[in-house]
């Protein structure tokens, strides 16, 4: 009986996409696998029962079937953390081993699901180094690039794993990057014992938010086109610039939302036949009819939101940034990206599959 606990080293780095491309390739290959996520930070009440969020939807796409107290038996609700500042949970692992020798019963490999990054949970004497170490299982850990990969975090989580750190992947790195990774970064870590078991590229997909979401996410709505709100937004260009400055780089930028003012009739109209996926207008301030009947003929959406475009860009940024992995799409996208991506001999040679 094999078990595996994905971590990160933040996050938002991607370990719903790796539990699910990981649990769906072992289940292909015939693997009976089981799945539980210790802490979970997203409760939210479905059908009457508490539920972590993110844990329900991974034990939906993964097809296992176990109930809330046993998939993530320990919730973090604002009352819980109240009662963990002031010592009055106990030592939570004990129900974290309870539920991991029920879902492990009977099964090959068990995947253990990570909140945050490896030491988030510390506070509830919950986080992830320490699950791993009272479990007795191996860890994969993701380092999600952003700027810089954390590789002093990696050398830390070394020291503190040992040898139950099966692996690392580094997740979302930029084409400019790639190079520096595999030459550079790759040979620095494994000269430390650190296996790198995939290095995954930036896919514009895994960060992309549907259109209607993004209304809703930024508190807007959407006034027109309404039939296409289901189009994909992959990144945002701020419409601020005169409009031959902004022609230059809308046409490098595809699948961008354009954020701009209400009274910018001339960026709307550039931007609307350049097909971008949708227009954000701030301020509150609504177009003219001549940009609502172009908007309604070239089927590109049009949301209005009340905050300023500075306030609005911040959120798209974070909201890019954190995006949940909740459509087929992106997690068919995902799943291909381990597929192609992560050393499935080593790492079933670390877990003893």
């Amino acid at each position: 009986m094999a078990g595996l606990y994905v971590g990160a080293t933040a996050g938002y780095s991607g370990k719903n996409m790796v539990v699910m491309g990981l649990g769906l390739r072992l289940q292909k290959e015939g693997y009976r696998v089981g799945y539980l996520k210790p802490v979970g930070a997203v409760p939210k009440e479905i059908d009457g029962r508490l539920w972590d969020e993110d844990a329900y939807h991974v034990q939906r796409i993964l097809r296992t079937n176990e109930e809330p107290q046993t998939l993530t038996p320990v919730i973090a609700t604002h009352d819980f953390q109240v009662r963990a500042f002031r010592n009055q949970v106990g030592d939570v692992m004990a129900s974290i081993r309870d539920a991991y020798a029920t879902v492990s019963a009977g099964k090959d490999v068990t995947i253990v699901g990570g909140s945050g990054g490896m030491h988030t949970g510390r506070y509830c004497q919950a986080d992830g180094v320490r699950v791993v170490h009272e479990l007795g299982i191996k860890a994969l850990v993701i380092d999600r690039y952003s700027k810089e990969l954390n590789y002093d975090y990696l050398l830390v989580l070394k020291e503190q794993l040992g040898d139950h750190l099966a692996g690392v992947i580094l997740n979302d790195v930029a084409p400019n990057f790639m190079d520096e990774t595999n030459k550079l970064i790759v040979p620095f870590l494994r000269d430390r014992g650190i296996r790198v078991l995939g290095v995954i590229p930036k896919d514009p997909l895994m960060g992309a938010i549907k259109v209607s979401d993004l209304a809703d996410r930024l508190g807007g709505k959407v006034i027109s086109a309404h039939h296409k709100s289901d189009r994909i937004v992959e990144s945002f260009l701020i419409g601020t610039m005169q409009v031959e400055n902004f022609m230059t780089h809308f046409r490098r930028q595809k699948n961008s939302a354009i954020i701009v003012g209400g009274d910018r009739s001339d960026v709307h109209l550039v931007a609307l036949e350049g097909d971008s996926p949708c227009l954000v207008l701030t301020g509150n301030l609504y177009p003219n009819d001549i940009i609502l009947t172009r908007s309604e003929v070239l089927e590109i959406p049009i949301i209005v939101v009340r905050e300023d475009t500075y306030t609005v860009a911040k959120k798209m940024e974070t909201l890019l940034m954190r995006h949940k992995l909740r459509d087929e799409i992106k997690i068919r996208q995902g799943a291909q990206l381990i597929n192609a991506n992560l050393d499935f001999a080593v790492l079933r040679e670390q877990l003893g599959l």
